[in-house]
């Protein structure tokens, strides 16, 4: 396993994805723990006096049965039916807003994933020494120092607390019922709103503390780096051999069409493009093959080979091979350019068959727009 200090680079998306596939992100259980309390306590706060009421009237209708209610059956499940009644909508409400914050304190930080992965069993868990490790590591002493930072923070303010409301609490003996269960209430709520906002500043801290330790743990070294690029791009060697293959694969059909080609103009040491027409007027002129330096040498060979003409114009090559891809047809601007020279290969080719005059000299300087030449 790579060294901490080995870990320089910023994790990649692809690890940030993997590990969350794999359930590994930011999570804070102080930051949970502080929601959920802190909504506790403050939905007890609203609800309280509901529930008292409830339990009020649940103990008044229990405490005056009559003799005969309570040896009958019937009036047994009734009284249950009406405590239930009672109690159901202040408590159910209470349990479902504790719930809710529950669950939203657990995707606070990390947002919701659900991984199989991390749901399996691991042997390594119950490894004692893996268990040690974490104790006596800085995981372990970061843990240390919030669980005794939680006893004195919350210790401090319940003290607080209790010295607070201690004359009230003592004096409610002194009030008329149920004004003394009220008040309680009343007193219970505020003291468990003020002692679970001491957690805050715990899941204050322990929030960035936790995504800054998932970031670091999912730093990558600088060889992870280049093996996962390897991986997600293919080996460069293996990608050279198959650009290479592709480009003689392609080479071939190439030489395969030269034959056809009514035309190679070439710049005599470097470029070779071969041009093919159809004269049905479905299509401008077609470049069939090009290449450059040997490339372009097979080229003018097999050309020669077929009898196909070879025109010498450099400008016209050049802005051809950069312009046009194989199959594609040559550019409008390039027309005017191209039709001389194909107008001037087909008067050859009747001059040789002895059906015309021999045609004029092409033009060195044939029509080819500034932005076009290279």
């Amino acid at each position: 396993m790579a060294d901490t200090h080995d870990k320089t680079e910023e994790p990649t998306s692809k690890r940030l994805e993997d590990a969350r596939n794999k359930g590994q992100i930011a999570r804070s259980r102080e930051l949970s723990t502080a929601l959920v309390l802190l909504f506790s306590a403050i939905t007890l706060f609203i609800l309280g006096r509901d529930i008292g009421i409830a339990m009020y009237r649940i103990m008044e209708r229990m405490f005056t049965l009559s003799k005969d209610e309570t040896y009958d059956y019937n009036h047994m499940f009734q009284a249950w039916g009406y405590a239930f009644s009672e109690i159901a909508i202040p408590v159910i409400s209470y349990l479902l807003i504790v719930a809710i914050a529950g669950f939203y304190g657990s995707i606070a930080l990390g947002g919701y994933n659900w991984s199989w992965q991390s749901a399996q069993p691991k042997m390594s868990k119950l490894n004692p020494i893996n268990g040690l490790k974490r104790m006596f590591g800085p995981n372990g002493l970061v843990e240390l120092l919030k669980a005794i930072a939680k006893f004195v923070i919350v210790a401090c303010i319940t003290y607080m607390v209790l010295s607070f409301f201690q004359d009230e609490a003592l004096h409610l003996d002194m009030e008329l019922y149920p004004r003394n269960i009220y008040h309680a209430l009343e007193l219970i709520g505020w003291s468990f709103i003020i002692i679970c906002c001491a957690m805050l500043p715990i899941a204050a801290f322990d929030a960035p503390y936790q995504k800054y330790k998932h970031h670091e743990e999912m730093k990558m070294t600088k060889q992870e780096v280049k093996d996962e690029r390897k991986n997600a791009e293919g080996d460069p060697l293996v990608k050279s051999r198959i650009r290479r293959l592709q480009f003689q694969a392609a080479a071939r059909r190439m030489m395969q069409e030269v034959p056809k080609a009514d035309v190679i103009v070439t710049n005599p040491t470097h470029y070779s493009v071969a041009i093919k027409y159809e004269d049905n007027g479905n299509r401008a002129p077609v470049v069939v093959a090009k290449g450059v330096d040997e490339l372009a040498m097979h080229i003018r060979k097999i050309a020669d080979a077929h009898q196909v003409p070879i025109i010498q114009s450099p400008m016209l090559a050049r802005s051809i091979y950069y312009t046009t891809e194989v199959d594609e047809e040559i550019p409008e601007k390039l027309f005017m350019a191209v039709a001389q020279v194909l107008a001037y290969v087909f008067q050859l080719k009747k001059f040789k068959k002895g059906r015309g005059r021999r045609p004029k000299p092409l033009s060195k300087d044939l029509p080819i727009p500034p932005e076009l030449r290279h």
